[in-house]
């Protein structure tokens, strides 16, 4: 997998998030993984069309997706990562990859992207690429994932 696909994503992640009032946000460690992909407790994944394929699986803990639901809902207090905090971190990552496709555009690389399947739990996840590039990013100290297992379309 090229590089060139992490930016988009970085600065997707960087832009949106202080637009949702989450502005303690950090970059992380960048590492490969191999396909599978083990749940922290949420998992999300959206399918990559388009010049490049794949899909972008965000991780994270039931901790720090309530959080993050919470500052989405106006600091409504969520207790449990019930249907309306799902659907509050699904949406996160729809803002997240939709940003993200955009940034592609602008490098001339032309994506759709699929709705959001959120699951959360303990399990694991198989991408269908061998490599995983994995960027962890800090949100409040608490660890959220993006992994990018996306390839270029050979026509």
């Amino acid at each position: 997998m090229d590089v060139k696909y992490i930016n988009p994503f970085l600065q997707s992640f960087v832009s949106i998030m202080p637009q949702l009032g989450i502005n303690n946000v950090e970059k992380g460690s960048l590492s490969v993984r191999g396909k599978v992909i083990e749940s922290p407790g949420v998992i999300i994944i959206l399918g990559i069309m388009g010049d490049v394929r794949g899909n972008v699986i965000y991780t994270t803990t039931i901790e720090c997706a309530k959080k993050i639901a919470s500052t989405m809902m106006m600091g409504m207090p969520v207790n449990e990562l019930d249907e309306m905090a799902q659907s509050a971190i699904s949406e996160l990552t729809n803002m997240l990859t939709a940003n993200a496709a955009m940034n592609f555009s602008n490098e001339g690389i032309n994506i759709d992207i699929s709705t959001p399947t959120l699951m959360y739990g303990e399990f694991t996840a198989n991408t269908s690429s061998d490599k995983v590039l994995c960027i962890e990013m800090l949100v409040d100290d608490m660890p959220f994932e993006i992994n990018i297992a996306i390839e270029k379309v050979n026509l």
